[in-house]
């Protein structure tokens, strides 16, 4: 096929049979076009060598193509101040907004009094996404306030009935209740949870109610005493493990409600001579990469990093194309390894 002159987005839809929005649509990765259709444009448009003049349309439609990323500051013992799980997840976001067009700002929460203003009011980003949070009570009025606002956002986070705004996050009650019969399924009775099981850290307290039915349905009743509270550091879980053991607290199997917590566990009982996993089996939570190459290697709750990057780049897209979006749980499976598997 030829074209007199520089192809336009009216020649493409022409030669589809479809109208020039649908053309546009098609070319932003908009899901309201049907795969079919899509692939149809996109087909004429490489044969026409058709280019998206991507400043002319951001000013035409006011955006600024870019989404801007935001991390919250987790304590680390490095200069990152990054969860190292969130470090798989930047890359399968990076290549998310590559794929559809988009430009990513990363930065880190600042916590101001608005998020609005500083991001999309000024055209640096036509949404965010916002990976951490930590005390969940006292960031929900933020959230609130994005809401309130009408801020296009979606974050990482427990998909729980009435959070605000769109929540992507994994199955943490399916994954505490598997992780849990596994260690009951290895003979194990007295099942210590290192990690908040209250409000205060939703995504948590879900893997602990997964934890207590699992427990329920082997006859057991969870006990107090191997509940520890902690965030989600290496620090804290060597805390939670040695406080408990200096409280004579008896426990075959420790479940950390994160990998880091897990870690740190798992250095406070190498310290008291106890044998991981014939004297105690551990279990986290995330498959960072650090689980594969402790030892004993880490059994752990693994989460698809590179869907859930996927997930939050085209749900926020939608968002700011003006399509309904609903929160979303992802799956999660069960990464054995030695700390569990033996003894």
């Amino acid at each position: 096929m030829t074209i007199k002159g520089k192809a336009t987005s009216l020649d493409i839809a022409h030669l589809a049979g479809v109208s020039q929005p649908t053309v546009s649509r098609a070319l932003r990765g908009s899901p309201s076009v049907n795969e079919e259709t899509r692939q149809k444009i996109l087909t004429i448009a490489r044969e026409l060598n058709y280019k998206v003049d991507k400043n002319a349309s951001n000013l035409r439609c006011q955006q600024s193509g870019t989404l801007a990323l935001l991390f919250f500051e987790d304590p680390t013992p490095d200069d990152s101040l990054i969860n190292p799980f969130f470090h798989s997840m930047l890359g399968s976001i990076t290549r998310a907004c590559a794929l559809r067009g988009f430009d990513l700002l990363v930065s880190f929460q600042q916590l101001s009094a608005d998020w609005h203003a500083d991001f999309e009011d000024s055209h640096k980003a036509d949404g965010l996404i916002l990976l951490g949070y930590g005390d969940y009570l006292e960031s929900e009025s933020k959230l609130q306030q994005l809401v309130a606002q009408r801020t296009h956002f979606v974050r990482w986070g427990a998909a729980l009935p009435g959070e605000p705004g769109v929540s992507i996050g994994c199955d943490n009650f399916q994954g505490g209740h598997d992780m849990t019969a596994h260690l009951l399924a290895r003979g194990r009775r007295r099942i210590a949870f290192l990690g908040h099981a209250s409000d205060h850290y939703p995504e948590f307290f879900e893997r602990y109610r997964g934890h207590a039915e699992a427990l329920h349905a082997a006859g057991l009743e969870p006990d107090p005493a191997l509940q520890a509270d902690a965030i989600t550091t290496e620090q804290a879980g060597y805390e939670a493990a040695a406080g408990l053991l200096a409280a004579g607290a008896h426990f075959d199997a420790v479940f950390g409600a994160s990998d880091l917590i897990a870690l740190g566990a798992m250095k406070a009982l190498r310290e008291r001579g106890l044998r991981m996993p014939v004297d105690v089996a551990v279990a986290g939570f995330d498959d960072i990469a650090m689980a594969g190459l402790v030892q004993p290697a880490l059994s752990t709750v693994q989460q698809d990093t590179k869907q859930a990057g996927e997930v939050l780049v085209d749900s926020l897209i939608r968002l700011i194309q003006g399509e309904k979006v609903e929160s979303r749980t992802l799956p999660v499976r069960l990464a054995l390894r030695g700390s569990s598997m033996a003894g």
